[in-house]
């Protein structure tokens, strides 16, 4: 009787309540129709909200609905179209090798950049000694941007780097991502701040987002990038925690790779964080654009940014387009394996080509519904033919692909759903013959490292094990 009464007490605010969930329905419906890429989707979506509107209004709020749209301003400001047309003045774009991959030079928007050195940088120590040492060289300015920054000690031993070249005279920018960085206690930017380093969250000009926690929960920016001067630049897999130095004692060794340029790219690279940074914080960094761009050396390098901005799936796009050109090689590492049909698709048209199709897999987890996932999605791939690894030296990171004697991949991109259509992510492209035989040899070292999957295995899993991979799989546009 007491919920009967209080319901008839409050029936007016209940229903308004409810009215307004329904209106919002439809908004979201709408938005869903106009907004839609593929069918399947807009359907489940359009039947969730008429069927149970509370709580799949909130559900698509946080999933659904595409927060970026006006992230393009931020790529008019940083001045892009004008960088391109800077590049033909100054003679660094690579004109055969970007006619060579048109959909890879249209998906960046940025064309191949010629004159650069590169260098493989394989596990933490390695990785953070260069950029430290990178860092100290900075005369001009420096920009960083991680998706985790913790506060241990690497975190403070960073920071210590920063502060260092703040104190010198020279202009520090960090950007982190606040789904990520959420541990970053507050004494550890003001630190950096007291110094004169500028640090600031992806959503900080954003306080429903930073305060409601939508981006927080679903949009990310995933990227790891690190430039000085815009003549070295720094992209991989690492982040800033002890855990990427190998001091996990649950995971061991953490198995990851960062890349260091020299060169044009760089350049590149700094535009990429310019048109992040002015998103966080509406500030238009100054553009500095030397009369002259040291070459020192011969490769030429694509830096490929994608992310929920974009008006087509371009990272999905990107990475399909690479694996269907595949003739005889076709070797992907990668942490979480959740792809979406296309990716599916092109792997297995590869396989059926007769490509050597092989998949690098962590056998540790770190998060355990994704790690439960890639099995499903992984013990597909065996099933049609495909070389499924499970790296056993520690927990696997990287994300690095390789295509024949064409290609080489490295950056933040996982193969997923959320790193192919809902994460700003980063790509450096190479075509250089030294730097794939690099790839190729590191990846080989790697596979030796690691035990195949065969049908044997996926006969000896238990059932209970096959359906929580399976349930686990019904997640995999959120994981």
């Amino acid at each position: 009787m007491d919920l009967v009464r209080a319901i008839a007490d409050n029936f007016s605010f209940l229903a308004t309540i409810y009215l307004a969930n329904y209106v919002l329905a439809i908004v979201c419906a709408v938005r869903e129709i106009m907004n839609s890429r593929t069918s399947q989707g807009t359907i489940a979506w359009l039947l969730s909200l008429l069927i149970l509107p509370f709580p799949t209004t909130i559900i698509y709020l946080l999933f659904g609905w595409k927060l970026f749209d006006d992230y393009a301003e931020s790529q008019i400001h940083s001045g892009r179209s004008w960088r391109l047309a800077r590049s033909e003045d100054l003679r660094i774009v690579d004109k055969e090798t970007s006619d060579g991959w048109p959909v890879l030079r249209r998906v960046a928007e940025l064309p191949f950049l010629y004159g650069n050195s590169a260098s493989l940088l394989i596990d933490g120590e390695d990785t953070f000694a260069s950029i430290i040492d990178g860092i100290s060289r900075a005369k001009d300015y420096v920009l960083v941007q991680f998706y985790i920054i913790r506060d241990d000690g690497l975190g403070r031993r960073f920071a210590d780097a920063l502060i260092e070249r703040a104190d010198a005279g020279v202009q520090v920018y960090v950007l982190y991502d606040d789904a990520g960085s959420h541990a970053l206690p507050r004494s550890y930017k003001k630190r950096l701040t007291d110094h004169g380093v500028k640090i600031v969250g992806f959503n900080h000009r954003h306080p429903f987002l930073r305060l409601y926690g939508l981006t927080r929960i679903n949009y990310r920016n995933h990227r790891k990038n690190v430039v000085v001067d815009g003549v070295e630049s720094w992209v991989g897999g690492h982040n800033v925690g002890d855990e990427y130095l190998g001091k996990d004692p649950k995971l061991g060794r953490w198995r990851d790779t960062h890349v260091h340029v020299a060169g044009p790219a760089a350049l590149a690279c700094a535009l990429m964080f310019r048109e992040d940074w002015h998103w966080a914080t509406g500030e238009e960094l100054p553009a500095r654009y030397p009369d002259t761009i040291p070459t020192p050396g011969n490769q030429p390098i694509l830096v490929m940014p994608t992310g929920p901005a974009d008006k087509l799936e371009d990272c999905a796009i990107a990475f399909t387009e690479v694996i269907s050109r595949a003739r005889e090689r076709l070797w992907i590492v990668s942490p979480y394996f959740v792809p979406g049909i296309e990716i599916q698709t092109a792997l297995y048209a590869a396989s059926l080509r007769g490509v050597d199709v092989r998949i690098l897999l962590p056998r540790k987890p770190d998060h355990l519904i994704v790690w439960l996932a890639s099995y499903a999605h992984a013990d597909q791939m065996v099933a049609h033919g495909i070389k499924v690894h499970r790296y056993e030296q520690g927990f696997l990171h990287q994300k690095v692909i390789l295509c024949d004697d064409q290609i080489a991949g490295v950056g933040t991109v996982n193969f997923d759903y959320r790193s192919f259509n809902i994460n700003f992510e980063a790509t450096l492209w190479f075509t250089n013959s030294d730097m794939i035989a690099n790839v190729a040899a590191m990846l080989d070292t790697d596979f030796q490292a690691s035990y195949l999957t065969t049908e044997h295995n996926l006969k000896r899993r238990s059932y209970p094990f096959r359906l929580l991979c399976q349930g686990a799989r019904l997640f995999s546009p959120i994981l």
